[in-house]
């Protein structure tokens, strides 16, 4: 009889809103390392947004007994993301996402979309779709009204970042 993994979840909430929960959710017997589950889901939040430039995670200590996982698991994963260049550590303050990626995340997060991109690419032809419906498809997704609007958010919060 297979073992029941164990799930654990603990919210993130921004300062920026209060109101505004995500949640982490760890797999205890999943055969991907607890510090790979967890980087990638905090990754995932503040790529997708949902997680704001300046929004304050929950200490080390915090988050470890949330997710009942070692504190140097979370800490060697806040570090990581720290040096990407994805949060930003302030000793006695908190660990909070970074205001803008710095170049070496940036440079990271672009090399993974581009590897992302490969791997759509492969499988698009693997559907028979040839190089000029691809590049079709992604116009279209890129054209689409929800895309567009997440664009326009993501363009307004730069303009407020830097209203030079």
């Amino acid at each position: 009889m297979p073992r029941a993994r164990a799930l654990r979840q603990s919210p993130i909430t921004s300062h920026h809103s209060p109101a505004q929960a995500m949640f982490l959710r760890i797999e205890k017997g999943s055969a991907v390392p607890i510090s790979r589950q967890l980087a990638a889901q905090i990754e995932a939040l503040v790529s997708a947004g949902n997680l704001a430039p300046g929004a304050k995670l929950p200490s080390v200590r915090e988050l470890a007994r949330q997710l009942a996982v070692n504190q140097n698991t979370v800490l060697r994963v806040y570090e990581r993301l720290a040096r990407e260049g994805l949060l930003d550590m302030r000793q006695g303050q908190g660990t909070f996402v970074a205001a803008r990626p710095k170049g070496a995340a940036l440079k990271g997060r672009r090399a993974k979309l581009a590897e992302e991109l490969r791997q759509i690419a492969r499988q698009g032809m693997a559907l028979g779709l040839s190089p000029d419906e691809l590049h079709e498809l992604l116009s279209e997704v890129l054209a689409e009204p929800a895309t567009q609007n997440h664009i326009a958010q993501i363009a307004a919060q730069q303009v407020a970042e830097n209203p030079s």
